[in-house]
This record gives structure tokens, sequence and C-alpha cells, in this order.
């Protein structure tokens, strides 16, 4: 079946438009890579860890981004999103696990000191209808590969209860308002007694829903939360 597909829709790099893969080794290498920030204040941190005088007792412990938004990565997210080329899910979670391997991020330093055992990756829900609309969230597709490569623990642990305007065309307070009191944790989700919970989503723009998604989760008593997104 996978070889009729090829054959019928071939992969393409989504940087120069090269034929057998979604994003070849040039255009892997030309991910704009940046320091890492707070995800309160966003300015420099190290490893992204959210700075002691920045820190809250329901917010997000760290923020880590594979790279910036724009050229080919910007690329692969939209066709991922909006082509609904599900096959870059896969491909970018494993540029971020090579990433990882290689660089040894702080966070990923916090999953081994753990173990794993109490990490559980949960993705940011997109609310029912637009799910419907577009077939599948992105953030899920990429969490359930990313914790079956990492061996964590999976679980859609909050849903989103009421629809919201797309953030896209909003700024700064808007995005905020928007997105304020529009997640619950998910009933019957099954987290572990003190969770440790990698937050998945695509895009960090000005962090409002992840900021308003780690907020359910420290409330419903996750010890910490990192965001992980594969660009800002």
């Amino acid at each position: 079946m996978n070889l009729i597909l090829d054959l019928l829709f071939p992969k393409k790099c989504v940087g120069c438009g090269k034929f057998d893969t979604y994003f070849c080794k040039n255009c892997i290498s030309d991910i704009l890579q940046t320091d890492l920030v707070c995800p309160k204040c966003e300015r420099l941190a190290v490893g992204g860890q959210t700075h002691p005088i920045c820190k809250r007792k329901y917010g997000l412990d760290g923020l880590w981004s594979l790279g910036i938004y724009q050229g080919s990565l910007r690329e692969a997210i939209k066709q991922l999103k909006y082509g609904k080329v599900k096959g870059f899910a896969e491909t970018l979670v494993d540029i971020t696990i090579e990433y990882w391997a290689k660089f040894q991020p702080f966070v990923f330093d916090q999953i081994k000191k753990n173990r794993g055992e109490d990490w559980v990756v949960i993705p940011v829900p997109l609310h029912f209808w637009r799910e419907n609309s577009r077939g599948f969230n992105q953030s899920s597709l990429i969490g359930q590969m990313l914790s079956k490569k990492l061996g964590l623990a999976y679980c859609d642990g909050i849903k989103r209860i009421r629809y919201t305007k797309s953030q896209v065309k909003l700024k700064g307070y808007d995005r905020h308002k928007n997105i304020r009191n529009a997640f619950a944790l998910s009933p019957n989700s099954q987290l572990p007694t003190t969770p440790y919970i990698l937050l998945i989503d695509d895009v960090w723009t000005t962090g409002s829903t992840l900021r308003e998604c780690c907020y359910e989760l420290k409330r419903a008593g996750a010890k910490k939360v990192w965001a992980l997104t594969l660009a800002r």
C-alpha cells in the first residue's frame, strides 16, 4: 500500500523540492536554531527553564522549540496542518529526537533523571468541530509519535470546552482573552499522582494557549509542565 501511495503521490522535500523525502538533510541543516527563552518573560534562559523570578504556582517550568518559525520548517508545519500531509509529523519528530540525542537539551536530561517513569506527553487539544473539519489534531499526532519513540506515557489529558477564534490573526492581550477558560481536565485522564508533563503544540507565538493548558494541568496536580513545540 505504501509503495502504491509513493508512486501516486511521491514524497517531495518541503524546502528544495527534492523527491523521495519530505525533508532532505540539507534543508534540515537549514533549520534555524536559536537561544532558548523563558516561557514567562521570553528573555534568554539557560536550557529554556523558567527564570526563578518568573516562576508562578500554575505557570510553565520551561519551553523548548526545535527552531524558528521560518523557511522550510514553517512550510513543513503548514503542510502538516493545512495540507494534511501527516507524514511530516513523523519526520519532524525524528528530527527532534535526533537533535536531542546529539545535543542533550536540559529537558531531555530531566526526563532521563526521572527515567521517564512519571513523564506524560499531553497535546494541546483542538475543539471537536475544528478537529473534525481538519480530520486530525496535529499536536496529537506529534505527541503520540514522540511518546512512542521516547518510551513515555501518552494521555489526552485536557479538552477544549468552548470554541474559540483562530489565534493566528489575534495579537497579545486579545489572544489571552480569546483562550481564557477554554480548557478543562479530561474525564478519566488517568494522570499519575504527581506527573511531569511534556505539553505539545506545533508553534509557540505568544504562548497564551500553552499557558492556559498548563494552568489547568497544574491545578489538577501536575508537578512540572514543560512546553515543547516544533517552532516559535
